[in-house]
This record gives C-alpha cells, structure tokens and sequence, in this order.
C-alpha cells in the first residue's frame, strides 16, 4: 500500500479550503484511512469546515470500537456533520459554513467508500471508473439525461452542491463498496480537479506518470495549466504496490 496526498491552492483563489489526510497505516480498527473535504463558507469558514471535519472523523475512527468499515465511516462522518453543524450554530462568522467529504478505507481486495458532495473518488485501471455520484444540481442533471459528463463539467451552475456535512443537524451519506483488481489504483479529488481536467485527459495524466507521487502532481500541474479556477486537492493510492528493498 503506497499513496501520496497533494493540495494546491490554484491560480485563482487566495486560501486553501481543500483538507487531505492520508494513512497507509492503521487508524483505530480501520487499517488504512484517506479522505478529501472541500470546505465552503466566506472568510476562513471553509477552511475551518474541512479541517475541522476531518480532524472529527479521524479522532472517532480512533476511538471507535466496531470492526465493520462502513459502519466506523458512518458513525465518523456523521460525528463530523454535527461538529461542523454546532460550531456554525456558536459562531456568526462561521455561520453556513459547510464541507463536502470522500473517504476511503482498503480492505483486503475491497474499498469502502463514503461520500457527501461532489468530491470524488475514481477506480483507474484500462479506464477511469467514478465511483461516487456526486450530489450537485448539475449532477442530478447528468444522471437524468439532461446534460452529457462534458456539458455538467462546463455548466455555471456546477458549484451548486446538494448535499454537504454542517448544513443540516444531520446528513445523509452514500456508501460504496467496490472490488479491486491488482492492476487498479484509486484517485480521489475535490472538483477544483475534476472542473478543470476532463476525465480522458485524467486517464491520459495517471497512465503516463510512474509512481503515485508523480501521478499526484502531474494532476495538480494539468488542473492549474488549464486554469486552476479553485483550489485543487488530490490523493493517489496504490493498494497493491509494496516497496521493495534490495
């Protein structure tokens, strides 16, 4: 298991509201943990939003007692969502804050996965397979067949999220669960990736970079080549890859 975390500002924005945590090693009775939180909010409130969802998830994933992955993730994201939500509620000025999230833990030969939002997690191997639906207006119109992948990656309406953790007193999360080839590694990133690299160009970007590092950056070096109109946050694993001493 090898994986490499990277977030970038962008060429737009002034903060950084993306948050990454990366562990290849056990976190509580899960034996891995990544995860992707794309804060929103004015001011510092998106920052604080993601940090703070993640930084809630990993300390009850911690301290969680279940064995079962998809439910430790749930209780985590849903002790996240109520700490974002009552620290929106105590402070004006983080008032409507609020974060998408995409977590993943590796299993054997199977990713569970969790998502809230629009950021997203990808299964590449021959091709780039998404996981994940994201909950976003434009995304619903994909899924209803009134826009193409391309049309919703475009769309102005594309930032309109419809479901995030700390809006609500309580959210609703999407699970997955997926079986992994030996071939396959996973990419997970917020939309300041996905907005501004169509997912051949992505596919072109993984295939031709060696090592999950390269591949990290070559995606944030596409993102900001083409733009870089938000902050950009990418995790590359390899589930399969070990290192090798000689």
């Amino acid at each position: 298991m090898k994986s490499y975390a990277l977030t970038d500002v962008g060429r737009v924005r002034h903060t950084n509201q993306d948050y990454l945590f990366a562990s290849d090693e056990p976190i509580g009775n899960l034996p891995n943990l990544y995860i992707v939180a794309d804060g929103m909010g004015g001011h510092n409130a998106g920052d604080y939003a993601s940090r703070c969802a993640v930084g809630t998830v990993i300390d009850t994933v911690r301290g969680e007692r279940e064995f079962n992955p998809i439910r430790i993730l749930h209780s985590a994201i849903e002790k996240a969502n109520q700490e974002v939500y009552t620290k929106a509620q105590q402070d004006k000025a983080l008032e409507g804050m609020g974060t998408t999230m995409v977590a993943v833990t590796i299993v054997g030969k199977y990713a569970y996965v969790a998502n809230v939002g629009d950021s997203r997690l990808y299964v590449i191997g021959s091709q780039l397979l998404q996981i994940t639906r994201d909950h976003s207006l434009v995304g619903e119109m994909v899924r209803m067949g009134e826009l193409t992948e391309e049309e919703g990656r475009v769309h102005p309406d594309k930032n309109i999220i419809t479901r995030a953790l700390g809006i609500n007193p309580t959210v609703k999360v999407d699970f997955f669960d997926v079986k992994l080839e030996d071939n396959n590694s996973i990419m997970m990133c917020s939309d300041g990736l996905s907005n501004m690299v169509p997912a051949e160009e992505i596919l072109q970007t993984v295939q031709s970079c060696v090592g999950e590092q390269n591949k990290a950056q070559c995606l944030i070096d596409k993102a900001n080549e083409n733009g870089g109109k938000d902050n950009i946050a990418v995790i590359v694993i390899e589930p399969f890859t070990d290192e090798v001493n000689i």
